[in-house]
């Protein structure tokens, strides 16, 4: 009731502190003999108006929320009277005007209370016991509540006394609740409780010296637990207005994964602001933090959106994703294995030599090979140690991309000074000539060679004159790695290798004196029906495989250390991050490539999985340990702290990529109009 005259005698106040007079006619009587002293006169309106000057302290139920700024009115007490002399409502304003002068951060008005934290995406504010006067309705406002912050409550600053239970008993009554949750997570309420405070709190005890107060999260944005929240769940919370307990007028705004309820009461004139997410920047973190998540785990995009649609989970579009990925994502997997790859080379360097394997991986998205993928690992400690993409038109085809991934590899180690033992790798014509030429010294790989031998001889025992074969198909395939194994040299390994050819005869004594007889002990064969014959079909048919002018020259050259299965292991790594069933454009194959050593490197040394009791199960396979993911979280700390504040140096990292065009470029695209189909 703004300009209208106090009905106190003598009083002549025109402000909006001018209260109504109640209806109860107990207290209408009170009044009217405070404010005529005693003479009633004979006709008295049911409506008089007194000033906030007459009355104490104690009757304002919200003094300190109009101190502080947060509401506009005072609001009296259920039985407030009035005094004849002044208020000292203008001496508290004065004691207590340290409150008003503090500046403030537009999202809090003052720091949040002490609390016990349960668990909730809501500020304290929302969930907080609510207060309203029982006289009559008067205007309170509140600033909105800003994004990850959380107000304080109204009950803070008011003077009403709250009896605070003794330390023990609360003490007792927390464990309890405790004990509670331990058992059955599921039950109770999840929020943030606040501890009381006694009459003499003063939220203004609590702010820093400095004049500006902004709040920070205890843990980063990125390591906060999340969780599924139902819409109709959330917005039951926002129904009522926590003041004169009204409905409210309710707005959503919605961004991908983001949510924000803007509360406004007609009524009271109370509003505040909720966000479900913090905002990084002008980007909502959750959305920012699932595009790395998804990208870093070697998900697919598509696929998780359509469980988010049969969830009905909110998600961003795909051309959000690729902002993300293009701007924050992927320059942070470079730079994260650049790191990774300097501090190996290093370490490599400082050894007198390394013994190193290597091979391509062809990814054929259709009839023909698009890229192919050298790997170089150090073959000691079975970790990647570079990598290189090959586009198939910067090499003239499919097969000059394992010679070009190979060039680039050891110029890379020649650069960081790493000295080079030997190298095991595949039998590629290619690569044999190249570091023959290159002095280096060149070892084949076991397995790549059986499975070539082995894939003929299982052909030829199909016959029906070479049935026999198929009793040493295995045989054979062990003399192998045993010849490889056991030699010390090449023309050892040429012996053994020949002296095959006399075992399956029966014959166990040999005419090369590098290797004179078999090593085993002589036993009586019980199928006799297995010894093949000199100059039967069978016979003549392994004699000419088996003594093949390339395969003696090859088995010389058998590694006798280290093998490259390893390698092989890291190429079924890679179809968890980059299916060859799917397109991807350079760049993106070759983040996914590190993604793939990453992953790999951190999990290579995964001891055998035990029992409680500490003993490996006896399995046909050995059970490794679960694997950790820790590259995930230092990308993740990557972008949220140092690219995304600022891209820049990561994305000039990017820049200096070679980047090859696209297979497409050297066509020109048909007009639409001039496309013609066949029937």
């Amino acid at each position: 009731m703004a300009h209208t005259s106090c009905s106190v005698l003598g009083c002549t106040t025109q402000h909006s502190t001018i209260h109504s007079l109640p209806a109860s006619e107990d207290l209408l009587v009170q009044w009217i003999h405070f404010i005529y002293d005693g003479n009633v006169p004979a006709r008295v309106g049911k409506r008089l108006y007194v000033c906030a000057n007459h009355f104490l302290t104690d009757c304002f139920q919200n003094l300190g929320q109009v101190n502080a700024g947060l509401a506009k009115r005072l609001l009296l007490v259920e039985g407030a009277v009035p005094t004849v002399r002044g208020s000292t409502v203008e001496e508290v304003t004065a004691s207590t005007s340290r409150l008003v002068d503090r500046v403030h951060h537009v999202a809090c008005q003052t720091d949040p209370p002490s609390t016990r934290k349960i668990g909730t995406q809501l500020s304290m504010k929302t969930l907080q016991p609510h207060f309203r006067s029982t006289g009559t309705q008067k205007t309170v406002s509140c600033t909105d509540v800003g994004v990850g912050t959380s107000a304080v409550a109204f009950s803070a600053s008011l003077p009403t006394q709250i009896k605070r239970p003794c330390k023990r008993r609360r003490l007792e009554q927390e464990e309890k609740e405790e004990e509670e949750e331990e058992e059955n997570p599921l039950e109770g309420s999840s929020v943030d409780i606040e501890e009381p405070h006694d009459s003499t709190y003063d939220p203004a005890d609590t702010l820093t010296e400095s004049a500006d107060v902004t709040m920070e999260y205890s843990t980063p944005v990125h390591k906060t637990p999340t969780y599924i929240v139902y819409e109709s769940c959330l917005m039951e919370l926002f129904e009522v207005c926590p003041v004169c307990k009204r409905e409210c007028d309710v707005q959503r705004r919605k961004l991908g994964t983001f949510l924000s309820v803007e509360q406004r009461c007609p009524h009271c004139e109370f509003s505040r602001k909720w966000n479900s997410q913090p905002i990084v920047g002008s980007t909502p973190a959750g959305n920012l933090q699932l595009s790395t998540a998804v990208y870093a785990t070697g998900a697919s995009f598509f696929k998780l959106e359509k469980i988010f649609r049969a969830m009905q989970l909110k998600m961003f579009h795909y051309d959000s994703f690729r902002r993300h990925v293009r701007m924050y994502i992927e320059p942070a997997i470079v730079h994260r294995w650049k790191t990774a790859q300097t501090a190996m080379l290093e370490q490599l360097s400082e050894q007198q030599s390394v013994i190193l394997g290597g091979d391509l991986r062809v990814y054929s998205p259709g009839h023909s090979a698009k890229f192919g993928s050298y790997t170089m690992m150090d073959l000691r400690s079975n970790t990647v140690i570079d990598l290189q993409l090959v586009q198939s038109n910067e090499v003239g085809g499919s097969y000059h991309m394992e010679k070009e991934g190979l060039k680039r590899s050891l110029a890379v180690l020649e650069d960081r000074g790493v000295t080079i033992d030997s190298i095991v790798t595949d039998r590629h014509p290619q690569i044999q000539k190249f570091l023959r030429e290159a002095n280096i010294m060149h070892y084949y790989d076991v397995w790549h060679m059986e499975k070539g031998l082995s894939k003929k001889l299982l052909k030829i025992s199909q016959n029906k004159e070479c049935e026999k074969l198929k009793k040493w198909l295995l045989s054979i395939k062990n003399h192998i790695y045993w010849t490889a194994a056991s030699s010390t040299s090449g023309p050892e390994r040429a012996a053994k290798w020949m002296s095959i050819l006399n075992h399956v005869q029966d014959i166990h004594t040999h005419e090369d004196p590098v290797f004179p007889q078999c090593l085993h002990p002589t036993r009586t064969s019980r199928d006799k029906s297995k010894w093949l014959t000199a100059g039967t079909t069978a016979f003549c048919r392994l004699e000419k495989v088996l003594t093949n002018k390339r395969v003696l020259k090859d088995v010389e050259k058998l590694s006798p250390h280290y093998q490259t299965s390893s390698l092989e292991a890291f190429h079924s790594v890679i179809l968890r991050f980059a299916p060859k069933s799917v397109v991807f454009p350079f760049l993106g194959m070759l983040c996914r490539l590190y993604l793939a050593a990453l992953h790999f490197n951190e999990n290579v040394g995964r001891l055998q999985a035990t029992t409680s009791a500490g003993e490996g199960e006896c399995t046909a396979k050995p059970v490794k340990e679960q694997p950790t993911f820790h590259y995930v979280d230092e990308i993740l700390d990557l972008v949220f702290e140092k690219v995304f504040p600022d891209p820049g140096p990561y994305a000039d990292e990017v820049l200096k990529i070679s980047i090859p065009e696209d297979l497409s470029a050297q066509f020109d695209r048909p007009d639409k109009k001039n496309r013609t189909y066949m029937p």
